[in-house]
């Protein structure tokens, strides 16, 4: 095996970092000192000489220490210069001054760049380095020409609000801080209007300009596929040639994720090799020497890394390059897997949270897997023509190795990924990415020639386009998978590559020549097996018998072979069972659990039974105030439903719903839902029997009967036992009259909301989705005269319509005498929400209270001996006996 020391170095750099990372304190001191001590130990045992362990211990260390001198130097200056804390100077007004440092960006009526900061405040606190997101929210259609005037390298003063950005509001969801904080911004500065940005172009030549010119020449070709191009082709021809993916077509990526095709829309390596062939292919038509077509196309990556956007992917894409063609100038290193580690090395000092970026950890990974999983995939291929083996066996592979990843970050994975890839690939790598190229530099002198591509390239894309969509179409085909743990991946890739290595041992067993032991031993010529190729095998110790019925002794095979078959079915079946277990979601041990999800100002429920089946009690929704005009649209606008409640379900493991409940037809109850039903597989919808008006209700109930889900309208006196220790009693609406459409249109849909008590491990929960006073009374009159609905106490009260003083009267409590409360309201929203009234005779009655709006997600795991809560943004759990 060949020694790598520097590949050594920079995998114990990253562990070093990953431990910075994951850990801290004591945990940290135990996890250093435990590989310390596995090193030292390899050292004794003769495994690697001292030198090579201290030095790797070395390297361990100093890259922990370096982690932790970065998260020392990641904090804010705002608070030391204006000597008030953090949430003190949040949402406070200042003036802040500084240089562009990042793209320009508009979105529909939104303008973001980042800034690099010199001095903020009234009194013009110097705050030199700071960085810090700006975002402008432009107020006429008339401003959008002003803000195309903004540069990168521009001098600004910028008057806003200074506010601090987002957390994570649901357990597993997506942290804007925490991304904010891997690029050292800590703030956000939302100012109104272009009137609040005074801009003054740099008055000297710096690198800023270099970026600066940049960024022209990339709009540049950015508006020369525009002209080239129709829509959906533009957009998703400036992503593919670019790597510029503002302008690409939402359902045209959500088509191509869903198959694990995205990569194909990012510059990544794929593209740095065809760049760097074309170029050096061309330099040596035009009769360069070999070295110096070298050093020209050395000379001409950064170029292109810049024009693509510098990515990880790409970077990391471009120092490989860089590396490997001066090894090959100069006669010196010529190891793949030694230039990758150099290049993760040299990303890794420059940037160490580039370690948790996605686009990081899925190049540097891929490319790892290939070199090493490709050479042990390729002799069980080897019955393949040359040229499809080493193309299957790539796709394979990469398919292989990014499956961990995939799954954990997006939480899905297509069945049909192989072969998508192994199709649409070849075909883009090597014609409509070098054609569009083509059309693109043709159209900066002929127009016309140019344009016969680029409608060649979009013939091309409409077939592209049409493939993608058909497969999409099975059913089935996308699973869907919780994110695994660390310790899952880890054994993922080492199952996988101990069943490759024992497969790959056996094969090669199977093919080499055989050599007898004893030459003088006579055999028939004429009988004497032969090799897969023809050789005759000659080797007394394999084959028993005599004269010419010689028998195969399965007793003398050669160790490779008797070994390699178990071996590779141990870590077949090892492999297997971990999938399995990776792909069926936690269970609870006989626990129930309810999550009161934080979607802002609106419901959404989900509830997971003791007996594993997942229903959702409504799906928030994004409330839209009027049409806007459309310059204001935004390319893909916050959606509650796709952005928020659909990752969430699909990142705990939720392969169907059993059922979804939509409460009423109210746009904060209903409008996430469609999400839901046109990215999981649902069972059935329970609503309250009513239409309600908007398009978006129509759409969603035709969704529903397009996917197959069955539609239930429930009312009073109906029950749902989805297994033995869990039922539903339904509460209101009230029951049909006589001579009713059965299904009329309401336009007042809180009062017709679904109610329901549910009964779990002996808990009682009650949901009340938005109802009104009037349905809370005619509840209460049913209980009292017929006795038909049961009072309390109940454990856990939904209060209705996030805490208006519509419902939630001081008769209703007192009817159910709630232990706990909660309410479900966005933060800061404009009702008011919830009513001080009603938090008034919530306190009167004695019920803890629980806040989506203050504590985020609340999450309750219900037994019989208790009911144990805890939330997100105080995570520290609780017990309600």
């Amino acid at each position: 095996m060949k020694k790598r020391p520097l590949l050594s170095f920079t995998v114990c750099w990253v562990m070093g970092s990953a431990a910075g990372c994951l850990f801290s304190g004591y945990k940290l001191l135990i996890y250093t000192a435990g590989c310390l001590l596995l090193l030292a130990i390899c050292a004794v045992s003769g495994r690697s000489g001292w030198k090579i362990s201290v030095m790797l211990g070395l390297s361990l260390l100093a890259a922990t220490l370096y982690w932790e001198w970065n998260e020392g130097r990641n904090v804010s200056l705002l608070p030391l210069a204006f000597g008030q804390s953090m949430a003190e100077l949040n949402e406070s007004y200042v003036t802040a001054e500084g240089q562009i440092v990042s793209p320009v960006e508009r979105d529909g009526d939104r303008v973001d760049f980042t800034v690099k900061l010199s001095r903020i405040g009234l009194n013009q606190k110097k705050v030199e380095g700071e960085l810090i997101t700006v975002q402008i929210t432009l107020q006429a259609e008339s401003e959008i020409a002003v803000a195309g005037g903004w540069k990168r390298g521009d001098r600004v003063a910028v008057q806003g609000e200074l506010k601090q950005p987002g957390e994570a509001r649901n357990f597993g969801g997506f942290d804007y801080r925490a991304y904010l904080l891997t690029q050292r911004i800590h703030w956000l500065l939302k100012g109104e209007g272009t009137a609040s940005v005074q801009a003054v172009p740099p008055d000297s030549w710096g690198f800023s300009s270099i970026l600066r010119w940049n960024d022209d020449v990339r709009a540049a070709l950015g508006a020369g596929m525009d002209r080239l191009f129709h829509e959906p082709h533009a957009g998703y021809m400036k992503g593919l040639v670019l790597g510029l993916q503002d302008d690409l077509d939402e359902e045209t990526f959500k088509q191509f994720s869903q198959l694990g095709l995205t990569h194909i829309l990012a510059i990544s390596g794929m593209h740095v090799a065809v760049v760097v062939g074309v170029i050096l292919f061309i330099l040596r038509r035009l009769r360069f020497t070999r070295e110096t077509a070298l050093t020209v196309t050395i000379v001409l990556i950064p170029i292109y890394v810049l024009l693509s956007g510098s990515g990880p992917s790409i970077v990391r894409a471009g120092i490989m390059s860089m590396i490997a063609l001066l090894a090959a100038r100069f006669g010196m290193l010529k190891d793949g897997m030694n230039i990758l580690a150099a290049a993760a090395l040299m990303m890794l000092v420059w940037n160490p949270y580039l370690l948790l970026s996605v686009s990081f950890q899925l190049s540097f990974l891929v490319t790892a897997g290939l070199m090493v999983y490709v050479p042990l995939m390729n002799p069980l291929l080897c019955r393949l023509p040359r040229w499809l083996s080493s193309t299957v066996s790539v796709t394979l592979v990469a398919q292989l190795v990014s499956f961990p990843l995939t799954v954990y970050y997006f939480n899905q994975f297509s069945l049909l990924s192989f072969a998508a890839n192994l199709l649409f690939v070849p075909f883009i790598t090597f014609l409509v990415l070098p054609l569009g190229t083509a059309a693109l530099l043709l159209g900066r002198f002929w127009q016309a020639g140019a344009g016969v591509l680029a409608h060649a390239v979009e013939l091309m894309n409409d077939a592209t386009f049409s493939a993608v969509g058909w497969m999409n179409g099975f059913p089935g085909g996308v699973l869907i998978w919780s994110s695994p743990s660390l310790l899952w991946i880890c054994s993922y890739y080492g199952l996988l590559y101990g069943i490759l290595y024992a497969m790959k041992r056996r094969a090669e067993a199977r093919l080499a020549p055989q050599v007898m032991e004893d030459e003088t031993k006579p055999l028939m010529e004429l009988d004497q097996p032969q090799d897969s190729r023809g050789r005759r095998v000659r080797d007394a110790g394999i084959w028993s018998g005599a004269g010419g019925n010689l028998q195969p002794n399965p007793f003398q095979m050669p160790e490779s072979m008797r070994w390699s078959g178990p071996s590779a079915l141990l870590c077949a079946v090892g492999l297997a069972l971990l999938l399995y277990r990776g792909y069926h979601s936690e269970q609870l041990g006989g626990a129930g659990a309810i999550s009161y999800l934080d979607v802002g100002q609106g419901d959404s429920i989900l509830i997971t039974t003791p007996g594993g089946a997942h229903i959702l009690v409504d799906g928030g929704g994004t409330v839209s105030f009027g049409k806007k005009e459309a310059w204001r649209v935004r390319r893909s606008p916050f959606e509650v439903g796709a952005k928020t409640l659909l990752p969430l379900l699909k990142q705990r493991g939720i392969h169907r719903l059993d059922a979804i409940i939509l409460t009423h037809g109210d746009q904060d109850h209903a409008g996430g839902l469609q999400a839901v039903l046109e990215g999981m597989p649902v069972s059935a919808l329970l609503f309250n029997g009513t239409l309600a008006k908007g398009d978006s209700y129509s759409k969603l109930m035709n969704t529903a009967l397009a996917s197959g889900v069955r539609l239930y309208p429930v009312q009073q006196g109906q029950a749902l036992a989805p297994d033995d220790k869990t039922e539903l009693m339904f509460l209101w609406p009230d029951p049909y009259k006589a001579g009713e459409a059965k299904l009329p249109e309401v336009e007042d849909q809180n009062h017709k909301s679904v109610a329901f008590r549910l009964e779990m491990n002996g808990r009682s929960f009650l949901f009340t989705g938005d109802m009104d006073k009037a349905a809370e009374d005619a509840i209460l009159l049913d209980g009292k005269k017929a006795g038909a609905i049961q009072g309390g106490p109940i454990d856990v009260l939904k209060v209705a319509h996030h805490g208006s003083k519509t419902a939630t009267g001081a008769d209703w409590l007192e009817f159910w005498n709630p232990g706990a409360a909660v309410i479900s309201a966005g933060v800061n929203n404009l009702y008011g929400h919830p009513n001080g009234d009603v938090l008034r005779r919530l306190a009167d009655s004695s019920t803890a209270v629980y806040r989506t709006d203050l504590q985020g997600e609340i999450q309750m795991e219900v037994r019989r001996e208790g009911i144990a809560v805890r939330h997100k943004l105080e995570p520290e759990t609780e017990m309600q006996e």
